[in-house]
């Protein structure tokens, strides 16, 4: 088929006809339970049910092993559209990637049969342990350790700031094997390996029914064919993982702009002040064309670095900071404003876009702070 001028710039009918899917099950059954989720703060299984049922939670994967193979232009579009409603349904989505890329990216055969099948299927949800309480951004400071005593290693260690923390089947876990060298190497721990345990969880400013804790290793073994990629690799499986997985912090950060931006333009419309909707006064009319403005750039800018992605772009790597960057503080930037469309009721837990303001702010913190991302910008520029 011959593509004209007006297909150039047009994402695929079969992947906006998933999205469209996506945005269904968003609208009907996630964004009833978002304000629910928020304040008991506890994870929505039953969603989680309905996403691997709809063949959601197999959009990280190839269809090799049972996934649907649709890239990562099709997973963001799907996270942006559950952000929309929940944020914390959302990560669902996010943390099936991140904690099962590092084994998709590097692992071997026998590790990628063993776990992406039943990740694809959403039988088993994975996690990805790197950040440490003093090795944040900075994976150097690294201090849990993995040691080989005859064919197992031996893993200890604290582990900090861990999505699906105790809700995980299997954690991906960074941990030093060479101490002199500062070599470190990427495992997989299952979640009933004795000396496992998550004995704390963090009380948060917003993600609310995503826990968030700190799994412990106390002589954790595990066995040699664990190791995911080459011993003494493994800072390169954390960076080639966290490469493609911030954008599913963009993603989530343009839905939940977004959705903040309907709820203000729909409040804005029915709130009546001087007589007339709030709409007809133009410092609103400003201040909503900002936010549309803002986060429809920020939308073009993730499928921008999503397709250079999956084409395999030479400059992916700047694109995708660049798009986790603009997106996330679009989104805190747009949260607060649509606070202000609401006034008083912006402040309360009766209407969403408190919550959504709370959520946003962690988009500039995870996957890569985004302090560390204009490093990443600016070191790819030069070159």
């Amino acid at each position: 088929m011959t593509t004209t001028l007006t297909d150039v710039y047009e994402i695929p009918q079969e992947l906006r006809d998933f999205r469209d899917l996506v945005r269904q099950i968003a609208e009907e059954q996630v964004a009833p339970r978002a304000a629910e989720i928020d304040i008991k703060d506890e994870y929505p299984w039953d969603l989680r049910r309905l996403l691997a049922e709809q063949d959601i939670l197999g959009l990280p994967f190839a269809e090799e092993f049972g996934g649907t193979g649709t890239g990562t232009l099709m997973l963001q579009m799907a996270v942006e559209e559950l952000a929309k409603a929940s944020a914390a349904v959302a990560l669902i989505l996010m943390v099936q990637e991140l904690g099962s890329l590092p084994i998709q990216l590097f692992g071997s055969d026998e590790l990628k049969q063993r776990f992406l099948p039943r990740c694809a299927t959403g039988e088993w949800s994975p996690a990805f342990a790197l950040s440490e309480p003093d090795a944040g951004s900075d994976p150097a400071a690294m201090r849990t350790t993995a040691r080989l005593d005859g064919d197992e290693w031996v893993i200890n260690g604290t582990k900090n700031w861990i999505t699906n923390a105790g809700v995980a089947d299997f954690y991906v876990v960074f941990a030093v094997t060479d101490r002199e060298s500062k070599r470190i190497t990427a495992f997989v721990v299952e979640k009933e390996r004795e000396g496992f345990s998550v004995p704390k969880y963090e009380h948060k400013l917003g993600i609310h029914g995503s826990p968030t804790g700190q799994p412990v290793f106390d002589d954790v073994r595990v066995p040699q064919e664990n190791v995911v990629g080459e011993v003494g690799r493994g800072l390169s499986v954390a960076l080639g993982t966290l490469e493609r997985t911030r954008l599913g912090a963009a993603a989530q950060a343009v839905g939940i702009a977004q959705g903040a931006i309907d709820y203000a333009l729909a409040y804005a419309k029915e709130r009546i002040a001087f007589g007339k909707p709030i709409i007809e006064l133009p410092t609103l009319q400003n201040k909503l064309a900002d936010m549309q403005t803002k986060t429809a750039a920020a939308r073009e800018l993730l499928y921008k670095a999503c397709a250079k992605m999956d084409r395999g772009d030479a400059d992916k790597a700047m694109y995708s900071s660049m798009a986790k960057l603009f997106a996330s503080d679009t989104a805190m930037e747009v949260t607060v404003e649509a606070v202000q469309v609401l006034g008083g009721y912006g402040y309360v837990g009766e209407y969403p876009v408190e919550r959504m303001m709370r959520d946003a702010k962690i988009t500039q913190i995870y996957e890569g702070t985004n302090e560390i991302q204009r490093l990443v910008i600016a070191r790819q520029m030069k070159g």
